[in-house]
């Protein structure tokens, strides 16, 4: 059991990484993430990948807690403070009382995580998606119906940004990923792990009950609003999902959902 540490001022320079969460989220942590609630520090507990260098909760919540922090190696600090300490320390109120510092894995190059030993059946391969709530949202589906794993462009936002983490419910933290680099040809990487590429849009040449997928296929999702880049479209076969006369547009994390499910129901079938 990981010792729990008192903390009684918000000045305490032990407590320092936690300190104006909001402020120093915007500037980046290098190579460090917060997780924040109960169910995001479970996914982080129970992640491969990256790891709790300490956590910072509510005293009053660490009875019901200490199931999970006796799954924490014995060296992580376990911060513990009154919620009014808390607060200052965050800079907000912070009424899940549960907050942690983690530590990112080494970035994985995308020919890796396309070819590695267990490579991805599916991928999702997003481009521009600068939205954390439609971030987390994508991620959220993506362990949700099986997606092996997700692909971002250069323009995407961060998937371990803290609120990114907390609208996946903790997928982020488990659903691996890659960033491609501004130069990398996506769709060629794709070919030639042999995955077929399919771009959503209103204007896709196919409905999407009508698609079967292939062996291997990476779904396309572009940034509301723009879309995806013609030239992507071009090179992809391109699938449309049928609404309403007169209404063209849905979120593109709900998009994802839809996509998703209809892939998830192809595999359990057979395709």
């Amino acid at each position: 059991m990981p010792q729990l540490i008192p903390i009684v001022d918000p000045a305490d320079p032990r407590v320092e990484p936690y300190r104006d969460i909001r402020e120093r989220d915007l500037v980046g942590r290098r190579g460090l993430f917060v997780a924040e609630g109960v169910v995001v520090l479970e996914k982080l507990v129970e992640s491969a990948t990256h790891r709790a260098t300490s956590l910072l909760i509510a005293d009053k919540r660490a009875g019901a807690l200490s199931p999970l922090l006796a799954r924490l190696p014995a060296d992580t600090p376990v911060y513990l403070a009154a919620p009014r300490v808390l607060d200052a320390v965050a800079g907000f109120p912070l009424h899940r009382g549960v907050l942690a510092i983690g530590q990112r894995s080494a970035d994985l190059p995308a020919d890796a995580l396309l070819g590695g030993a267990t490579p991805p059946r599916d991928v999702l391969l997003l481009s521009g998606i600068a939205n954390h709530d439609n971030m987390g949202g994508i991620f959220r589906n993506a362990a949700a119906f099986g997606v092996g794993a997700v692909l971002l462009d250069a323009d995407c936002c961060d998937p371990l940004y803290r609120k990114a983490i907390r609208v996946s419910v903790g997928a982020a933290l488990t659903v691996p990923f890659a960033r491609l680099r501004r130069d990398e040809d996506a769709l060629a990487l794709l070919a030639r792990f042999g995955v077929e590429a399919v771009a959503l849009s209103p204007a896709g040449a196919t409905a999407l009950p009508a698609w079967r997928p292939a062996p291997r296929s990476a779904v396309l999702l572009g940034a509301e609003g723009p879309g995806l880049a013609p030239t992507l479209m071009a090179r992809s076969r391109t699938l449309r999902i049928a609404m309403a006369a007169g209404f063209d547009s849905l979120n593109v994390a709900t998009t994802s959902g839809i996509v998703l499910h209809h892939l998830a129901t192809a595999r359990a079938g057979g395709a």
